[in-house]
């Protein structure tokens, strides 16, 4: 099997959607991964990579600056960010059904294809022990979408099922940076506040090994944080984990603490990514 960094050489970065479509056996059900519009492909080498297929004529940018902003969140390389190795946006003739006629329409096909993470999501892991040494690494990535690049990047779905493990167990994040494709950055709300929401429900969940209901998100999520912040305290969660280590006990605490602070009500009181690292690497904040 070829080295990831041959194949992602040897790729061209922008495929024609016949042979991404081919590659993937039309998006069957085979090859779907996970709960998205995501499909596993193979390359002639035997490599994997994983195709994502956005909706016809979904309402991606024009093509220069579709281009430009793949070329972007290709050109990221950090050990906690998925890669995206290349993309597609090309017209199609494809026939629909309208008004119970059948009719030939120009419809605009949009793939991006990444490298391929073998061990599923974290969804799969909750344990609140393993969880502390991948929220270490899945902050990390967050901090360089946030402060290593020139325009932040926004995460605005961050949860267990974007949060992909290779084979080597280690934390990946991936579905980030689409709202550049969709020409949506210009109403970009403020990137700590969205992405501390999201990745505080994420840190309680797995700290607790609870998770919140779907049924209804706004206020279950609601009701989720006030259990864990009436039920969670130091006495519940040395009884909880009783046979830790009062270093590891310390771990917990400060990640109930940081998942709250960052679903606090009052947005200018949520800490920014840099507070978040400082936090669980037990340093002050700047």
């Amino acid at each position: 099997m070829a080295s990831k960094s041959s194949f992602s050489n040897t790729l061209p970065t922008n495929s024609p959607a016949q042979f991404l479509n081919g590659i993937t056996d039309g998006f069957s059900d085979a090859r779907k991964l996970g709960e998205g519009a995501f499909g596993t492909g193979i390359l002639q080498d035997g490599e994997p990579i994983a195709v994502k297929k956005l909706a016809d004529n979904a309402p991606v940018a024009p093509e220069k600056q579709f281009k430009i902003g793949v070329g972007n969140l290709m050109a990221m390389q950090h050990p906690n960010i998925v890669r995206l190795l290349g993309s597609c946006h090309e017209p199609q003739k494809k026939v629909i059904e309208h008004s119970g006629r059948y009719i030939m329409v120009d419809v605009v096909e949009s793939l991006l294809y990444y490298e391929y993470i073998p061990n599923g999501n974290l969804d799969k892991y909750i344990s609140g022990r393993i969880f502390i040494h991948y929220l270490k690494k899945i902050c990390h990535g967050l901090l360089y979408l946030h402060k290593k690049m020139d325009r932040p990047i926004v995460h605005l779905d961050l949860h267990p099922t974007n949060i992909l493990l290779d084979e080597n167990m280690v934390p990946k994040i991936t579905d980030f940076g689409l709202s550049r494709l969709f020409g949506e950055e210009q109403t970009r709300i403020n990137t700590i506040n969205v992405v501390g929401k999201n990745l505080g429900v994420v840190i309680m969940e797995f700290t607790t090994s609870e998770k919140s209901c779907s049924s209804d998100k706004d206020m279950s999520a609601r009701d989720f944080v006030d259990k864990v912040r009436e039920t969670w305290t130091d006495e519940h969660i040395a009884s909880k984990h009783s046979a830790l280590d009062a270093g590891s006990l310390q771990e917990v605490r400060t990640c109930i603490k940081i998942g709250l602070k960052c679903v606090d009500i009052d947005q200018n009181k949520r800490p920014s990514i840099v507070e978040i690292v400082d936090k669980l690497n037990g340093r002050r904040a700047h």
